[in-house]
């Protein structure tokens, strides 16, 4: 097997890993326990781990811990960090309490820097890193249950990055936060959220477990949606139904729509007329977003009279229908918002 940092590898690679290393297949279980139950930054601490097997582990297979380089406080609660990797990669993540403290949840992100370049998110005007290992993005949920003391009860995959992109090691992070022995968040308490990459979404659709697929859509009209995200402009709006009715088919479990209202960009009338029809038929959650500031952007956010007819209107069509609570805005944590910079 490839000799890489440790945190490159499943929890079912570490099995075949050890057994490579002629090692009973148990230790695999131990060693994922310190990586992810323990979080433990050294092999010296893996102490029933035998000593020749952590001296092999730490000449071939490196550990490194995550390391906080900044941090930010929101007015709400809200938290945003940057992260660096063990070779100085930053990302940011955010966790974000819910307002009577009685949920945690972690926004995680799957890339460092983002290669869809969206017009309305400050991420893609960063380009594209690398894509994140399993373990890289299980450390941010680790962090941020670490920093407010507090048990993270909830994650979404919606920060830097198209999770879609980057598959085996999003789902294999998954797997390891909704393991009871690891991390123990349940599978229903998980959101991954894409650009629209369909044969992701073809995939995710055989995933035994409960995972919420969350679909970045922005506008039901061709043209405005290739505007705003061209690297899915080959993904048609009807394509696109389809393959989210047949995951709703083959699951039984409903898709978030994500919405965000930019002024005289996506918000008239024809685009209300184009997403309604777009839900027509389809399992779904609208979640309207109020678009943040971004440095830089032209684009502005809708005003309130047209969200709330837009809400009003999705409602009396019989579509669930909310408006993002959105979190962290004045540390530039909110949605569209991460970049790897932070407020002075």
């Amino acid at each position: 097997m490839e000799e890489k940092p440790i945190k490159s590898y499943s929890v079912t690679a570490l099995g075949t890993l050890m057994k490579e290393l002629n090692q009973p297949t148990f230790r695999a279980k131990q060693l994922a326990e310190w990586l992810y139950a323990r979080h433990a930054c050294s092999y010296d601490e893996m102490t029933n781990l035998p000593a020749s097997l952590r001296s092999t582990l730490n000449q071939r297979f490196p550990l490194f811990a995550p390391k906080i380089i900044e941090r930010s406080i929101s007015q709400d609660g809200t938290r945003k960090y940057l992260i660096r990797f063990g070779d100085g990669v930053l990302v940011e993540t955010v966790g974000i309490p819910s307002r009577d403290n009685q949920r945690l949840t972690v926004c995680f992100s799957t890339q460092a820097g983002c290669p869809m370049a969206c017009a309305f998110c400050a991420t893609g005007k960063e380009g594209f890193v690398r894509n994140l290992t399993p373990g890289e993005i299980v450390d941010q949920v680790l962090v941020v249950q670490e920093d407010f003391g507090t048990r993270v009860s909830n994650v979404v995959g919606m920060g830097q990055g198209e999770p879609f992109l980057n598959y085996d090691n999003t789902l294999a992070a998954l797997h390891i936060l909704n393991d009871e022995n690891l991390v123990g968040i349940g599978s229903r308490r998980m959101s991954v959220s894409t650009c629209g990459i369909i044969p992701g979404i073809e995939r995710f659709a055989g995933e035994p477990e409960q995972f919420t697929l969350a679909i970045s859509i922005h506008s039901a009209v061709q043209h405005v949606r290739d505007a705003l995200m061209p690297n899915v402009a080959r993904y048609s709006i009807p394509d696109l139904k389809r393959a989210l009715k047949h995951y709703v088919q083959k699951t039984n479990r409903r898709v978030t729509l994500e919405y965000l209202m930019i002024r005289d960009v996506n918000d008239s009338e024809e685009d209300l007329a184009a997403f309604k029809d777009f839900c027509s038929g389809l399992l779904c959650h609208v979640n309207l977003i109020a678009m943040n500031n971004i440095d830089d952007s032209p684009l502005q956010p809708s005003d309130k009279r047209t969200i709330e007819q837009w809400i009003s209107a999705l409602q009396a069509q019989n579509i669930e229908t909310t408006l993002r609570d959105s979190r962290g805005s004045d540390i530039a944590g909110a949605c569209g918002q991460l970049k790897n910079t932070f407020l002075s």
